[in-house]
């Protein structure tokens, strides 16, 4: 019988792991490119989070299926326009792969916002109106996380042949990532361009909502103070919609962008992982401030890019959610933990 002594441990758990700083030092641009096009993808998910959260202090963890489906949606796009899976990228030009692309987003944006306000509808409005507690309404987020998949794996496939099931559903795709330009070494592709400028069009736009509109203002007073903003004459529950709806939205947009990032395939659950990131993004950002999902998905993306080659891909996620909880440990409210209610016009 053999004896592992600690010191073996100790090299058995370094060899696994790796520690290749070098690597990382080698790559750090090009890691910090990708960790900034991910990041994009987590951050539009995780304002979804986020502005449940803050109306409603409710954690939607449905909402990784909400994204799910909204990869649905963008594929069902495409298909409508005349788009079939293939092995090779289409090529249709620059405008016509943006239109498409558009189109392809608009479809996913509205099957995603759509989905979102249904489930609000069906699974969280009766419990407000009973006046269910918050364990109720976790409860029942998960529930609806795992009907949500179950749909997909079991029933979509009855409904639409072509859809759904357990086999991951070959993407369109229109883009092949091409070389645009170099920064310090690292390649700028045309994915990442895409990438950034959606999702920073999109940030900059709802944050305008939130700060800049009558309902945007009605968000904040209903975060603020239910009871005080129904009394001064605003729809609480056409709030709660419409917040629904724009996470929705949101994370319509992320669908395609993560399928254009990452063309592996479309599957019932494919969302629960990055559900789960985006959720991270957005505490670790402070849940309920719009911003700080938006920077928390920056950093969760960066991070684990780092991480994957620090320590071996292997330990990517373990990564991404150990420095979740370090900075919480410090900062018990997230880097910008400042309520949706208190944020500034």
């Amino acid at each position: 019988m053999t004896t592992t002594t600690w010191a073996d441990s100790v090299h058995l758990v370094g060899a696994s792991i790796g520690f290749d700083y070098q690597a990382v030092f080698d790559n750090f641009w090009r890691l910090t490119v990708d960790g900034v096009a991910y990041g994009s993808i987590y951050a539009l998910v995780a304002v979804g989070y986020t502005l449940v959260y803050g109306v409603l202090r409710l954690i939607n963890f449905a909402h990784s299926e909400v994204f799910m489906l909204g990869m649905f949606g963008q594929l069902v796009g495409l298909m409508i326009f005349g788009f079939a899976a293939a092995p090779d990228a289409y090529s249709q030009g620059v405008v016509l792969t943006c239109v498409y692309l558009l189109l392809a987003m608009i479809v996913g944006m509205l099957v995603s916002g759509g989905v979102a306000v249904g489930l609000e509808r069906v699974a969280y409005r009766p419990l407000r109106k009973r006046g269910a507690r918050p364990l109720s309404f976790l409860i029942t987020a998960i529930g609806m996380s795992f009907v949500l998949q179950e749909f997909v794996h079991f029933m979509l496939p009855k409904l639409v042949p072509s859809l759904g099931g357990p086999n991951a559903q070959q993407p369109i795709i229109l883009m092949q990532p091409t070389k645009q330009f170099g920064f310090f070494g690292a390649d700028i592709t045309n994915i990442t361009i895409l990438i950034v400028v959606a999702a920073v069009a999109l940030a900059l736009s709802t944050e305008m909502v939130i700060n800049r509109t009558r309902f945007g203002r009605a968000i904040r007073a209903v975060a603020q103070d239910p009871d005080t903003a129904t009394l001064m004459g605003v729809s609480r529950e056409r709030v709660i919609v419409l917040t629904f709806f724009i996470g929705g939205v949101l994370a319509g947009a992320a669908a395609l962008l993560y399928t254009v990032k990452i063309p592996n395939g479309i599957i019932y659950s494919g969302g629960f992982i990055l559900g789960i990131k985006a959720f991270s993004a957005a505490v670790l950002g402070g849940i309920g401030n719009l911003r700080g999902a938006l920077l928390g998905g920056l950093i969760l993306g960066v991070v684990e890019q780092y991480g994957q080659i620090l320590f071996g891909t292997q330990w990517r996620d373990v990564v991404a959610f150990l420095v979740l909880v370090l900075v919480l440990m410090v900062r018990p409210t997230g880097i910008l933990g400042e309520s949706l209610g208190r944020a500034r016009a």
